[in-house]
């Protein structure tokens, strides 16, 4: 089974930046011809982490639609996805954690009969519900994958479970802990990159500490949504403290926050930051309210506690070493809990200074390894001379740009996309 031509399939800005490295790695080993493909599930925010790591899309499938429901976006991904791998047939099709653009684009793969990867697998919470829908988007990619590169030996411990064969079943750790390193190693060592977040978030106190806040799961919306705005309202009520929180750009989210939380004493509503603002602000932030699953991987490495405002976690690793507490979306377990972190210096360091456990941010070295490895040992076998390759680039800095500016993006349905070839 030949592995050349890899397609690289994501569309939401978490997986943008999970993905990047892997893409970084793969462009810089000779041995690979990769694509990549986007769906356009988070546009503003994708093509921001896009340019961040000077990453231009072979392919953009641009299927949202305002207020989509998730069974007409499955429908129109797995429509396009598979028209994309008739034309550029890949050796295989490389997807990254929960998402739907994940499970649509594995299944479009698997009706091709093309093998898949899947980074970040085997993370379980053990009920389909939660998180919905990504549990079961997961697990299902799980199935239906050939590769499996698992972040921990506990994920590596679900998929076995389940009966996954132990051979395709790889401990890399967690690419999103690369992709974190190498974009806190840029604020670190550029005075100038850090002196414009400095001015850009001038209007924050230096005299009190900052709870920063993302909340934005198909879950919550609702009454989960109203109830963790109804906590951080009272929180607000502290003379030393002041919240941000980066609203996403979901109406079923915006709405809920703007009607609770617009026009609070020490609350910032600010539209969603790019992402090395995001990490600025993780920097210099006290403590994290959150139901994002990528915050519980790089708050740790920064010695920031999460309050999990979420029943479970497929990230167990995290509340077993201490550095995230789940606290659900009830009012006053939130305000207990924030307000303990706040007031108990033994508390607060205990979370702080937990260690991580997601890996030491070469988990996308691991990956391409892994694959050269595999053309290696096919070589051997056939007795023909083994492949050269250029070697990995360090993931300290991004990769070169693609010399195309994204209306070169092959949109799908027009067949003859110049300069582009999808024959074999």
């Amino acid at each position: 089974m030949k592995m050349n031509r890899i397609l690289f399939v994501f569309g939401t800005r978490p997986e943008a930046i999970k993905m990047a490295p892997v893409v970084q790695a793969f462009r810089s080993a000779a041995a690979f011809e990769t694509k990549l493909c986007v769906t356009g599930q988070h546009r503003e925010m994708l093509n921001q982490v896009l340019s961040l790591f000077s990453i231009q899309p072979d392919f953009d499938l641009d299927v949202m639609q305002p207020d989509q429901q998730l069974a007409n976006v499955t429908a129109s991904l797995l429509r396009r996805a598979s028209a994309l791998y008739q034309q550029w047939r890949p050796d295989l099709v490389m997807v990254q954690g929960d998402t739907i653009t994940t499970f649509a684009a594995s299944l479009a793969a698997f009706y091709a009969k093309i093998p898949i990867a899947h980074v970040e697998a085997g993370l379980r919470t053990g009920n389909k519900y939660s998180p919905w829908p990504e549990e079961v988007n997961r697990c299902f990619t799980d199935v239906l994958a050939s590769w499996h590169f698992a972040p921990t030996e506990n994920a590596r411990d679900n998929l076995l479970s389940e009966g996954i064969d132990p051979a395709t079943v790889i401990v890399t750790g967690n690419t999103g802990v690369d992709a974190m390193m190498q974009m806190v190693s840029r604020l670190e060592n550029d005075p100038k990159l850090q002196s414009i977040y400095d001015e850009q978030f001038s209007y924050l106190s230096s005299n009190r500490r900052l709870v920063l806040v993302t909340g934005h799961r198909r879950e919550n919306f609702g009454q989960g949504l109203r109830r963790i705005c109804m906590a951080l309202r009272e929180l607000a009520r502290r003379e030393d403290i002041e919240i941000m929180y980066p609203v996403h750009l979901n109406p079923n989210v915006q709405l809920a926050v703007e009607k609770l939380l617009g026009k609070q004493r020490n609350i910032w509503l600010v539209p969603p930051q790019e992402y090395l603002a995001f990490l600025y602000l993780l920097q210099r932030c006290y403590m994290i309210v959150c139901d994002s699953g990528g915050i519980q991987e790089e708050a740790p490495y920064l010695g920031k506690p999460v309050l999990l405002v979420r029943d479970t976690t497929e990230r167990s690793e995290a509340v077993d070493a201490g550095t995230v507490k789940i606290v659900g979306t009830g009012v006053q377990k939130i305000i207990r809990e924030a307000n303990r972190l706040l007031d108990d210096p033994i508390a607060y360091w205990d979370m702080a200074g937990a260690r991580s456990p997601f890996g030491q941010g070469n988990a996308a070295v691991r990956i391409v390894q892994h694959f050269e490895r595999l053309k290696l040992l096919r070589r051997k076998s056939t007795d023909k001379p083994a492949f050269q390759t250029s070697g990995l680039r360090s993931m300290a800095a991004p990769g070169k740009a693609q010399e195309k500016s994204r209306a070169d993006c092959h949109p799908l349905g027009n067949e003859t996309a110049t300069g582009i070839s999808f024959g074999k």
